[in-house]
């Protein structure tokens, strides 16, 4: 399978007072399918003054990561359909999160009314601003100021999803409705972040698909993407033990012609998950994400359209 159409635009937020852009956006010459791609995990920038007051090393920041899912959805747009992804690391600063879900036991006075303190990912240490990593290990050694939080979400996720706000605005706009395919890699252990075991127990699938039961998509999204992944061999499971996050959630509202759907793919399939390094397994999953991005965008406009 070969990618038909080059992609020619590729554009990012403002640069940041502390590095790169938020996000890079890379689009067709021209948009043919109601899709949008995001890749919210895949950021590979950690700022110097991060990692120095982080307690831990680079390679163990680097658990959180969904290592290389951007570029094994980087033939999107020679594909027809529009792809974002973080430049700035998930430990960083969580763009699959609320703009406030933040744990007062990591800053060094109160915290705002706004701020949802509460939540079930701030008290797994998931929020925003992440106080552990993957493997449960906290990351900072010290507190540290509100205005420290404010610049990253004024930063990096603002602007991330400003961009992916207008992606899907311009899809609905030229097609009556709007896909947004959340990519994300899960630990072959279990779980996105190795802590929640299937409900249903059994091995890891290759695939989780998550579409808050039925609430974020079209049925026909999800059966499409598991069909396309069925054929390839590969194990499919639906919203367990994950359902879809924030975004999923946020930006699927099927009755608006808006549409979400979450994938989680098993890194065993494409990575050596203790050095972090591309496996054997990548050029032939991407050749599969192909194949299922061409079977997304084959879904038929007219069950998608608001209602």
């Amino acid at each position: 399978m070969t990618p038909s159409e080059p992609a020619l635009k590729v554009h990012a937020a403002p640069e940041t007072d502390a590095g790169p852009p938020a996000c890079l956006v890379t689009e067709p010459a021209r948009q043919t399918a109601a899709l949008v791609f995001s890749s919210p995990h895949s950021g590979r920038y950690y700022p110097e003054d991060f990692v120095s007051s982080s307690r831990l090393d680079p390679h163990t920041l680097r658990a959180s990561e969904d290592a290389y899912v951007d570029e094994l959805f980087g033939d999107a747009p020679h594909l027809g359909a529009p792809l974002i992804q973080a430049n700035y690391a998930r430990a960083y600063l969580d763009v699959n999160r609320e703009a406030w879900e933040l744990d007062p036991e990591m800053f060094d006075g109160p915290l705002p009314e706004f701020v949802n303190a509460r939540s079930g990912r701030v008290a797994a240490g998931l929020g925003t601003i992440a106080r552990v990593v993957a493997s449960g290990t906290a990351i900072y050694s010290g507190l540290m100021p509100f205005a420290e939080a404010e610049r990253r979400v004024s930063e990096v996720y603002k602007p991330y999803h400003q961009a992916l706000t207008r992606l899907l605005d311009r899809t609905r706009g030229q097609f009556g409705c709007a896909v947004l395919i959340d990519c994300h890699s899960m630990p072959s252990c279990g779980g996105s972040w190795g802590d929640m075991p299937l409900k249903s127990g059994g091995a890891v699938p290759d695939f989780i698909l998550g579409d808050r039961y039925g609430r974020s998509c079209h049925g026909e999204v999800m059966a499409v993407a598991q069909q396309a992944l069925a054929a390839r061999g590969y194990r499919v499971v639906r919203n367990d033990p994950y359902s879809g996050g924030f975004n999923t959630r946020h930006y699927g509202v099927p009755r608006e012609g808006r549409h979400a759907l979450q994938i989680e793919i098993n890194r065993a399939l494409y990575m050596d998950e203790a050095t972090m390094g591309r496996g054997d397994g990548f050029a032939p999953l991407r050749e599969a994400m192909n194949a299922l991005i061409l079977a997304l965008a084959g879904l038929p406009l007219s069950l998608l359209k608001a209602m």
